[in-house]
């Protein structure tokens, strides 16, 4: 199973590519789309479809994960996520592919087992998952790769409790 992870944004939109293949998750690819802070968000949001897009396209996942904004007291923030999270899920729909949705604190109860894990502790256990030398960078990367660990793990749970049923 080939998973894109999503983390949307409309300036930065982050992604990463895993592939799980019978309880062995290698990476793929990652890296982020990065728009022009100025730009229109018509612009903005066009260019992420179309690079996202062309992600899809070379990388062809099974499933796409992205993860929900986080609305706390910036609304205008949750909002902008919100945006850049419709086109990757449009972009994904446009192909056919299932799109799974998680919660920041899904993400962080998935990744690192605990529910309020801070930003590094999640690219830090990122890095460990996927035996790499260094956090992916930008940020961004690191954590549409967690999003795409969470949904691996996501099903690999889902399996557990089915056969033990």
């Amino acid at each position: 199973m080939r998973v894109l992870g999503v983390d949307p944004g409309t300036l930065v939109m982050g992604y990463g590519i895993l592939e799980a293949d019978e309880g062995v998750t290698s990476l793929v690819h990652y890296g982020a789309i990065e728009t022009v802070e100025r730009s229109p968000i018509g612009e903005r949001l066009s260019f992420l479809y179309r690079e996202l897009s062309g992600v899809i396209e070379k990388y062809e996942p099974d499933i796409i994960a992205i993860e929900q904004p986080f609305v706390a007291k910036n609304v205008k923030a949750a909002m902008a996520v919100g945006r850049a999270q419709a086109i990757a899920i449009l972009a994904a729909g446009s192909r056919g592919l299932p799109v799974f949705e998680y919660t920041p604190a899904q993400v962080k109860q998935r990744v690192t087992n605990y529910g309020a894990s801070s930003k590094e502790q999640i690219q830090e256990m990122v890095r460990l998952s996927l035996n790499l030398a260094e956090i992916p960078q930008p940020n961004d990367a690191a954590d549409a790769l967690a999003v795409a660990l969470c949904h691996i793990q996501e099903i690999h749970l889902n399996h557990l409790l089915a056969d033990s049923r």
